[in-house]
């Protein structure tokens, strides 16, 4: 009987584990809401512009809208990496003391322009994808990958890791930080737009 019932017990704390560390139906409808709707956010912002308004530039060294849609273009995939690099090693829960921000915390941080942050060379604009309907499409093909990712995953997200410039977060978080990334940069093109000097059409 001892014998039996053991594996039996194994099994039903393996069992415990494994569904215990998905995704609660809360935390996917909050990780694919936030992706879909700062796509959204995306679209209506650049919505009808002309090339002249999607290339304008309030000063010499700031970046144009269509500059803003290139660099979330390169950021998602990025981002898309980094999620994968953080799921190839087991999970591990021992690290979560590592994790030093709650998600809210994560969204806030990104999302406030109060503080100005340079990015890195390899995130600049540079007209990488060519025109710029090739640059939006290769932002919004990435996004949906991610949104479908999103709502489909059984991934343990939330004992996998990647690090970023600000702590270590978990791969739940890179997803929220992905989508308060680009609400950043929506708000970015909306400065621009609210530019006094902007292009009437």
């Amino acid at each position: 009987m001892k014998r039996i019932l053991l594996p039996l017990i194994a099994l039903l704390l393996l069992s415990f584990n494994q569904s215990s560390t998905k995704l609660t139906d809360q935390e996917r409808l909050r990780g694919a809401l936030a992706l879909i709707k700062t796509q959204a956010r995306v679209l209506e912002t650049i919505n009808n512009l002309s090339e002249e308004q999607l290339n304008f530039k309030s000063s010499p060294e700031s970046w144009s809208i269509s500059e803003c849609v290139e660099h979330l273009a390169i950021s998602e995939n990025a981002f898309d990496q980094m999620l994968k690099e953080s799921l190839k090693t087991p999970a591990d829960p021992s690290r979560r003391a590592e994790v030093k921000m709650t998600d809210d915390e994560v969204l806030a941080m990104i999302t406030n322009r109060d503080t100005k942050v340079k990015t890195s060379e390899p995130f600049e604009p540079s007209g990488k994808f060519g025109s710029f309907e090739e640059t939006l499409n290769a932002f919004k093909t990435k996004r949906v990958e991610h949104i479908v990712y999103m709502e489909t995953t059984e991934d343990d997200l939330r004992n996998h890791y990647g690090q970023s410039p600000f702590g270590t977060l978990d791969a739940y978080q890179l997803i929220l930080f992905m989508s308060g990334h680009t609400e950043r940069h929506v708000q970015q093109m909306e400065e621009v737009k609210a530019d006094q000097n902007f292009p009437k059409e």
